[in-house]
């Protein structure tokens, strides 16, 4: 275990002593586009406590995979399918041609940028189709590996800029994080709260990469 996971393994186990006392932990609040968020020194106890759980692994091969295995944007109703709706749910001054987004307000909580144009804002899949195959979806069939990629209920699917969707590519934590630093701990939370529920596989990278993001919240 690294000196860094040590420390927030610590702090976590502090804030989940403080949250069973009935004390207040400072910090969380409300970030811009984000909606209101748990505590932080909460969320990374509980995060932590969830990546001590997850299986650690190679990762997996490549062989077989394609997009088409995720069968994503479903359709949601009224000629509308999933990224009409995280673009509504994640916008700000939505405009719809029936059921379509044609304009709004977004901002992207990777880079720190708002933006006007749905046409240069992505919905990232905050784990990876392609590192959720190398982690354990390859032995899904192509309907659970479809409810995985439209998985609204958890953080897993984020309007973001198109420019750091782009460069995120299929990448985990530890050769990738979003440019805003701060946001950080966030990422963490969500990336392993998917992972967990979907119990997908990390590396011994990404769990260090992700121990040290804790590290900042």
């Amino acid at each position: 275990m690294t000196r860094t996971f040590k420390v927030v393994m610590a702090a976590a186990a502090a804030a989940a002593t403080m949250a069973m006392a009935g004390c207040q932990v400072e910090g969380g609040g409300e970030g811009p586009g984000t909606g209101a968020t748990a505590d932080p020194g909460t969320g990374a106890a509980d995060a932590a406590a969830r990546l001590e759980e997850l299986a650690v692994a190679k990762a997996g091969s490549m062989s077989g995979y394609s997009r088409e295995k995720f069968p994503h944007w479903r359709d949601t109703g009224e000629n509308c399918d999933m990224r009409d709706t995280i673009l509504q749910r994640d916008g700000e001054d939505i405009k719809l041609s029936g059921c379509n987004v044609t304009d709004g307000r977004w901002y992207s909580v990777y880079d720190g940028q708002t933006y006007d144009d749905p046409g240069k804002v992505d919905i990232d899949h905050m784990v990876p189709l392609a590192n959720a195959w190398r982690s354990g979806a390859s032995k899904w069939s192509n309907e659970q590996r479809g409810d995985f990629a439209n998985d609204e209920e958890r953080p897993q699917l984020i309007a973001v800029s198109a420019s750091q969707n782009r460069a995120k590519g299929d990448q985990d934590p530890s050769t990738w994080k979003p440019s805003v630093r701060d946001y950080w701990c966030q990422y963490a939370q969500d990336w392993i709260t998917v992972k967990h529920h979907w119990k997908l596989s990390i590396t011994s990278a990404e769990k260090e990469a992700l121990g040290d993001m804790l590290a900042t919240c």
